[in-house]
């Protein structure tokens, strides 16, 4: 069986995560609607070296189609709490077999404003990966498994820029990664000591596949 590296052992027996700039300037509120969990899963890529699950959203969802993200969702009353609640979404989404994956750590809640959600990341290593891909074709665009190394790859990064918002970037596995996703695994990287330095001053706008109605709408307002 694999073992998770080493620095990922690190980022899981920290206790200082909460202090982590963008863990301490998004804690949810005491009247936060909605709990969530996402599945932040890496495991031995078919070259042996460390790779995360990331899925591609159905461009027919009305809340954030086509955008990047971990596989996750809402905590349900059946759940095992938001670690049971990641592992039963990994599942129903891209046919992860839940008796697969070694929890390594729950992260601090982070919360999401315009869907008022408080999302955990539940911290995961995958020994021994099987195939996996989308199981619902109304929820699940694409599933690609990207290389760590892609992610530390300074030239696959970027600030990634819509009106005001400023915020990290990667283009990796034929994915434009932002917002939550990639402030996540920016973050993730850095506390596991192996983040790596890039070029912020080098922006990209979001393209049209990543952009909610509301996003065009609100272009469409400036524009007129």
């Amino acid at each position: 069986m694999t073992s998770a590296p080493a620095w990922l052992a690190r980022l899981a027996a920290r206790r200082d995560v909460g202090a982590h700039p963008w863990f301490a300037q998004h804690p949810p509120p005491a009247d936060r609607v909605r709990d969530s969990a996402v599945l932040v899963l890496f495991g031995p890529g078919p070259d042996g070296e460390p790779d995360v699950v990331l899925t591609e959203r159905a461009h027919t969802l009305r809340s954030h189609p086509g955008q990047v993200s971990f596989p996750g969702g809402g905590v349900d009353p059946g759940d095992d709490g938001v670690v049971g609640a990641a592992l039963r979404e990994a599942e129903e989404e891209v046919g992860l077999d839940p008796a697969g994956v070694e929890v390594l750590a729950t992260l601090p809640p982070l919360f999401l404003a315009p869907s008022r959600n408080a999302v955990t990341p539940v911290l995961g290593w995958w020994p021994r990966p099987v195939p996996v891909g989308v199981v619902d074709e109304a929820e699940v665009a694409r599933v690609v498994r990207v290389p760590v190394a892609d992610l530390l790859d300074p030239d696959r990064r970027f600030t990634a820029v819509f009106g005001p918002y400023r915020g990290p970037g990667f283009d990796v596995g034929g994915l434009f990664v932002w917002g939550f996703t990639a402030m996540l695994l920016d973050a993730v990287l850095e506390l596991g000591g192996i983040g790596a330095p890039w070029d912020d001053t080098r922006e990209r706008d979001l393209p049209d596949s990543v952009r909610s109605p509301w996003m065009r709408a609100v272009e469409q307002e400036e524009g007129a």
